[in-house]
């Protein structure tokens, strides 16, 4: 999701509150398109003391990731710094913050700053930062909104909207003829935007300024519309209903009364918002989390988004190995079951050589089929022949072809069998790697895809002197009765969970003819109670390839009675009475214990 009106509302808001009358004590640029400001802050206790504190805060505008928060981390600065921000340096130095404010609901973060010039004359200078995608920006401007350079120049060759070089006139973007949210109204609402001839979140987020595509369908779901539906299929009342909502969100805007929080879907970060998303919390596949304020929630986002990103990049020539092994295992599967099914003429041939060496006699030579009575069924049977061969010699030829099918027949069940078996490793792992968290995670699959000849081993790994790898760790979580389960992100750790961790009467759990980690319950003794089983029952569901169907059967039984064949593939065991449940994959009341 990209930054939004809203959002740069309550970071506006929140910047307001923690930098104004702060004073510039360090200017940075850690990337070319990156500025990092340390700015130190007092602030009179009214009781005569007087609390310091310093802050950062970061300008990213990179034109893929767009981004402004305040932070307590440093970073390295290259060992020249860039022109621009030597310019900062010069003009900045000791500056004081004096006011932040954004233009209506644009994208636009405008910073006020004092500073005394070389002769001593108290100066006014504007630092614009624009979080507007691959059109982002700092823009650096004197007190009569001239340039005096930016982090990026753009010059007529660029763009033909607007140039930005030092020397020119600073201005915002025209904003393709939007709506300003806080001053728009309602016969310009309903009578203009709700009447263009697209569907209701098209009218919303393409005729106001700084409205996103989720906002829009926020507004359009506390409406209880869709926003499929046309503008046109609108009422006079519905579009009287949906401003009545809009103004409530705007409200709050002007009011800076912003939640911020970020939605997951399952431990994926999928939005952020600073105002509460009903679409989301109504569905339960989905989780909030809030946030203390909007610098946290954009810097849990990103962070999270960058660990999952970073993961499945990671995780690529792992998923395409799998991926090519399990098409592979499937055509052969598919191949194997053809040939199987061919083999089902096997008996016939069977029964042609044994009518005739019973019935041959009648032959004369040079027939090209006989009829006689099948004594198998009571019926006529009309046998094809070799017209060059004797009846001996043509029932000499069925029987061969019924060894050779038979033969074949009993070969491919076997075949069929470890095919299937390779399937069901191959989808182990590629759950597996749905799950994956960290580095190690993707060790331990790489690891099990060598040992079994799906990848090559790399050469020197865990040889003298390397870097042996972290071990990865099984999630934990405890039930809502206060009971410890486990569950497994890979093969191996299944095997650990099932055979080493687990005791006899502790429970086991695992969805029904699906690829999905082992779950633990430790019941030290104790009678689960029904919530502990349900909360387990969900873990394996949520943890298989049943998961996007949303519920899936689960089998449980006591450790006790799951076995391992000798032999098997890690993760892969067996049992023969076990009590199953039908659950949903919500987890998102299940507490989880990060180690």
């Amino acid at each position: 999701m990209a930054l939004d009106g809203i959002t740069i509302a309550a970071l506006v808001n929140e910047l307001k509150n923690t930098l104004v009358n702060g004073r510039i004590t360090k200017i940075a640029q850690p990337e070319k398109d990156e500025l990092l400001l340390t700015i130190k802050q007092s602030i009179n206790n009214g009781d005569g003391s007087t609390m310091r504190f310093q802050k950062r805060l970061t300008a990213s505008v990179n034109p893929s990731l767009p981004l402004l928060y305040l932070n307590d981390e440093n970073k390295q600065s290259p060992m020249s710094a860039p022109t621009f921000c030597m310019v900062l340096r010069k003009h900045l130095n000791n500056c004081r913050i004096t006011e932040i404010n954004q233009a209506g609901l644009e994208r636009v973060i405008r910073i006020e700053l004092e500073h005394l010039n070389e002769m001593g004359d108290l100066c006014r200078k504007f630092l614009i930062i624009e979080l507007m995608g691959k059109h982002s920006n700092i823009i650096f401007c004197d007190e009569n909104n001239k340039i005096i350079d930016s982090i990026k120049h753009i010059s007529l060759l660029i763009s033909s909207v607007r140039e930005v070089l030092p020397g020119r006139d600073y201005f915002i973007p025209d904003t393709q003829n939007k709506y300003d949210p806080f001053t728009i109204t309602e016969k310009e609402f309903t009578d203009i935007v709700l009447s263009k001839p697209v569907n209701i979140a098209k009218a919303l987020y393409t005729s106001l300024t700084g409205f996103s595509p989720v906002l829009s369908n926020e507004l359009i779901y506390i409406s209880s519309l869709s926003g499929k539906n046309n503008t046109a299929e609108l009422s006079d009342m519905e579009k009287l209903h949906l401003y009545r909502n809009f103004t409530i969100i705007m409200d709050k805007a002007r009011n800076a009364e912003f939640e911020p929080c970020i939605i997951y879907k399952g431990d994926e970060p999928i939005e952020f918002s600073c105002i509460p998303l009903s679409m989301y919390s109504d569905d339960s596949q989905y989780s909030i989390q809030k946030c203390e304020n909007t610098s946290q929630m954009l810097c849990s986002y990103y962070s999270a988004k960058e660990v999952v990103s970073r993961i499945r990049q990671k995780s690529y020539d792992l998923r395409k190995i799998t991926n090519n092994a399990l098409e592979r295992a499937r055509k052969k599967y598919d191949l194997q079951a053809k040939q199987l099914k061919d083999t089902g003429k096997r008996d016939k041939y069977k029964v042609y050589g044994e009518l005739l060496t019973t019935y041959g006699y009648e032959l004369k030579g040079g027939e090209k089929s006989f009829t006689c009575d099948n004594y198998y069924t009571n019926e006529k049977i009309t046998i094809p022949l070799d017209e060059n061969m004797s009846a001996v010699d043509n029932a000499k030829r069925f029987f061969e072809k019924y060894s050779k099918l038979k033969r074949t027949f009993e070969a491919l069940n076997i075949q069929i069998e470890e095919t299937k078996q390779e399937i069901l490793h191959l989808e182990s792992i590629s759950n597996a790697l749905d799950i994956a968290r960290h580095e190690e995670d993707l060790a331990t699959i790489r690891k099990e895809l060598s040992e079994y000849g799906y990848m090559k081993r790399q050469t020197g790994q865990q040889g003298k002197g390397s870097k042996k790898t972290a071990k990865s760790k099984p999630l934990h979580y405890i039930s809502s009765d206060g009971f410890d389960i486990y569950v497994g992100k890979n093969n191996y750790q299944n095997d650990e969970l099932t055979f080493k961790v687990a005791t006899g009467n502790d429970w086991w759990f695992h969805a029904k003819a699906s690829a999905g980690s082992h779950v633990i319950v430790k019941t030290e003794g104790k009678e689960l109670p029904d919530r502990t089983f349900e909360e387990a029952a969900r873990l394996a569901a949520y943890y298989s390839k049943a998961k996007e169907q949303g519920k899936a059967e689960i089998d449980y039984i006591q450790k006790k009675h799951v076995k391992k064949p000798n032999g098997s593939k890690p993760g892969f065991v067996v049992y023969y009475t076990n009590y199953s449940m039908t659950i949903d994959t919500d987890i998102s009341g299940i507490k989880e214990v990060l180690e």
